[in-house]
């Protein structure tokens, strides 16, 4: 039987991310990506339900996250799989279970310069992938997305 552990988000970074250097020497990025999504409750009201998800990265991936300067509030592509933790909280001594993506491919989706548009020529139309470098495969701009159908709401939360 085939397994599958895939998660595919697309969110804004709630706070820089954390750079570190683990004790065998392994690069770690760390993260909190926010996603949001509208409904309707059963009073027809819209309401929007925010979720956070803890972002993790090792190696060459922590390093492009670092070069590029992503930083809170871009808007980032995160491909990856769930995994869980736990520990036992140091001051409470209680059990503490997180669960996090490891992110395996990312791609940012908000200009390094800051500003409105198209992202950057650097990553129009690529993705970083841990296994490999750059690779341009996923689509030639972000100018190639179709338009919002009619009447579709395509307004941001943040």
């Amino acid at each position: 039987m085939a397994y599958l552990n895939k998660v595919m988000l697309i969110g804004n970074i709630g706070k820089d991310p954390d750079i570190r250097m683990t004790t065998n020497g392994r690069k770690k990025v760390s993260f909190s990506l926010a996603t949001s999504r509208r409904y309707r409750d059963n009073n027809g009201e819209t309401k929007e339900q925010t979720d956070w998800h803890n972002i993790v990265g090792w190696g060459k991936i922590a390093d492009i996250i670092e070069q590029l300067g992503v930083r809170k509030g871009m808007s980032l592509y995160v491909e990856g799989s769930l995994t869980n933790r736990s520990w036992v909280d140091q001051t409470s001594g209680q059990k503490r279970y997180s669960t996090d993506v490891n992110m395996d491919t990312f791609q940012l989706l908000t200009p390094r310069g800051g500003q409105g548009g198209a992202p950057s020529s650097y990553n129009q139309g690529n993705s970083y992938n841990q296994g490999n470098s750059f690779n341009g495969g996923m689509s030639n701009s972000y100018n190639d997305v179709p338009p919002m159908p009619e009447g579709v709401d395509d307004d941001l939360p943040f």
